[in-house]
């Protein structure tokens, strides 16, 4: 079984702010994978932005910086 770890996850309502996010993330060379969103969140579009937790700080200014379309900032234990 694997084990559970802290990530940062942040949610979209649109796959399209999905799309944007993982190409902003990849543009600046910044962490993370598009996944499933958790159980323990909601999210309009299913999709989330998955990264280690000491990322938060980057992903929050990219989203101010490029105005990208979120629905929220979380940190969960998966």
């Amino acid at each position: 079984m694997r084990q559970k770890t802290e990530k940062c996850v942040v949610t979209f309502r649109t796959t399209v702010g999905a799309m944007a996010m993982e190409a902003a993330c990849k543009a600046e060379g910044l962490p993370g994978r598009l996944i499933p969103v958790p159980r323990s969140i909601t999210a309009g579009c299913g999709l989330c932005w998955a990264a280690p937790p000491d990322s938060r700080e980057a992903l929050e200014e990219l989203v101010m910086e490029r105005r990208l379309n979120v629905d929220g900032i979380y940190a969960v234990i998966f």
